[in-house]
């Protein structure tokens, strides 16, 4: 194919991506508008998939293996100091995660409320473990019907290939430390004392879990830890066992919230934080080192179908 007609297809190709962009994230541009005339709004903050702890990450199209503590923080962190934030809804849709991620964002849910501002959390299909343990930290908490939600619990695994390793002829040989310093290996058997160590470190972490629902659903602990045994529980059943507020889905959470939080209408504004390198942040201007790269190919095929010499590029 000629190269002339190759910039012309790269060049036709950039076009019909932007313009679709642009087409499908129009709305949010109105809604950026409309909030942006002095108005308060509600701060619209998600959670979906495991909770780790890490660095905020992100992909060219938005999507990412889980969501990262420290992206969380920083929308929290954003929606607390931000004036015209009267309230903030919580979308979790999580089987759960790491519990000192999870235990890092419940600290900014705690300076959000310290500031009087409310948390209304809406759950979508699963908020489950460490999912449910920062759902029970809300204000008011809404599920569906069928959401997965509960697994109020804590749990280490392991796997041990000692005897697979045998039957291949293979040992495993290390110099270490101290004595547990390969605890967990899967080359060895726990012993009793490091089995006995590490069920002291879930028990810690459960109790933790058990204060923390506790204390969000104003219960007793012994009436916690009487469903905190693990079990997957449905919307409905946790709305019975005082574990979820009421049935409602996300439009019902927003309203909710844009009332406690004092604001007028049907149609709540609504604030979102999240930065990365999705296509609505490339058309926000919040662009990042990987969607600059993108605007500087594109940029260089365009100028080289229009001048004679390539434009030059640094890899």
């Amino acid at each position: 194919m000629d190269s002339k007609i190759k910039k012309w297809i790269m060049v036709m190709l950039a076009v019909l991506v932007i313009s679709a962009a642009a087409a499908g994230f129009m709305p949010e541009w109105k809604k950026t508008s409309a909030i942006g005339k002095g108005k308060d709004y509600v701060a619209e903050i998600r959670i979906d998939g495991t909770i780790y702890g890490g660095p905020r990450n992100g992909t060219l199209l938005g999507a990412s293996e889980g969501v990262s503590s420290e992206q969380v923080m920083y929308e929290m962190e954003q929606a607390r100091k931000d004036n015209r934030v009267k309230g903030v809804l919580l979308r979790i849709n999580s089987p759960g995660g790491s519990t000192g991620a999870t235990q890092e964002i419940a600290e900014e849910m705690d300076k959000i409320k310290n500031a009087g501002k409310p948390i209304v959390v809406s759950m979508g299909d699963m908020c489950a473990s460490a999912g449910y343990w920062l759902a029970s930290k809300g204000d008011y908490v809404f599920a569906n019907p069928a959401t997965l939600t509960g697994s109020i619990g804590v749990y280490m695994d392991y796997t041990n290939v000692e005897e697979l390793m045998g039957k291949l002829g293979v040992k495993n040989e290390k110099i270490k430390s101290g004595a547990h310093k390969d605890i967990l290996s899967m080359y060895r058997p726990m012993t009793g004392d490091e089995q006995k160590m590490l069920q002291t470190m879930v028990d810690y972490i459960y109790s933790q879990f058990v204060k923390t629902v506790a204390d969000g659903r104003r219960m007793e602990e012994s009436r916690v830890r009487s469903v905190a045994d693990g079990r997957i529980l449905t919307g409905q059943q946790a709305m019975e066992l005082g574990l979820v507020d009421a049935m409602g889905n996300y439009y019902d959470a927003l309203n909710y919230a844009g009332g406690v939080a004092g604001i007028e209408g049907d149609n709540v504004p609504v604030k979102r934080y999240s930065v990365g390198t999705s296509w609505k942040n490339i058309l926000a201007g919040e662009m990042d080192s990987a969607v600059r790269s993108l605007a500087k190919n594109i940029s260089d095929n365009i100028w080289g179908t229009f001048s004679q010499t390539p434009a030059p590029s640094v890899r």
